[in-house]
């Protein structure tokens, strides 16, 4: 890709997610850069099946974390270390058990389709998503409506979620903020232990 396409693709993304429209950011991403990704995480698992498996959890986890992205780098280069992290791993997890959201949706696609079909963005996904947050606590289900959804800043979450009475100084809202991100990475991580087990409890409720 010459860098003015480059450029303007980084333009794009950039501003979909100003607008907090974080799945067309994504969609945009994967649209302009997808063969590349796709050739990174090929060349980290040698391995073309595995790769793909790679390739739907790094899109689900480009639309997780793109809200908590400072723009201190290239969005390029961001998702460049995003791949690597998931290929590192898949790479050292026991076969089958680093599953996306949305596994079992790109089971049927063939090796050139993962930059065509836009699986994140399909009904049966979006369903299959919201039905795992809603297995979320209260609080864990505003935190990611705030952060993901509304694509506020840590800062203003800290606002929305403090108590009325609550002294609103600077170093209050930085603590606040900091104590939101880490309970937002816990709960990332616990949507994706429910993944797993939904995955679970489907295969085994499948006749033989």
């Amino acid at each position: 890709m010459q860098a003015d396409a480059r450029d303007a693709l980084e333009q794009r993304i950039h501003q979909y997610c100003e607008e907090g429209d974080v799945g067309r950011a994504v969609e945009e991403a994967l649209s302009g850069y997808g063969a590349e990704f796709m050739r990174l995480l090929v060349s980290l698992l040698n391995d073309k099946e595995r790769a793909r498996e790679a390739y739907a959890i790094f899109s689900e986890a480009l639309l997780m974390d793109l809200p908590s992205f400072r723009w201190e780098s290239s969005f390029r280069t961001w998702a460049h270390r995003v791949a690597r992290n998931v290929a590192y791993r898949l790479a050292a997890a026991p076969a089958g058990r680093e599953l996306p959201v949305s596994h079992g949706a790109f089971d049927h696609h063939v090796h050139h389709e993962w930059s065509r079909t836009r699986p994140w963005l399909r009904t049966d996904i979006k369903e299959r998503i919201r039905a795992l947050r809603s297995q979320l606590e209260p609080f864990e289900q505003t935190l990611l409506e705030l952060r993901i959804d509304q694509r506020m800043s840590w800062t203003d979450v800290a606002k929305r979620l403090a108590d009325p009475d609550e002294p609103m100084t600077p170093e209050v809202l930085a603590r606040r903020a900091a104590v939101l991100r880490q309970q937002f990475q816990r709960i990332k991580a616990r949507l994706r232990t429910l993944a797993r087990e939904a995955e679970l409890l489907s295969r085994e409720s499948t006749p033989a």
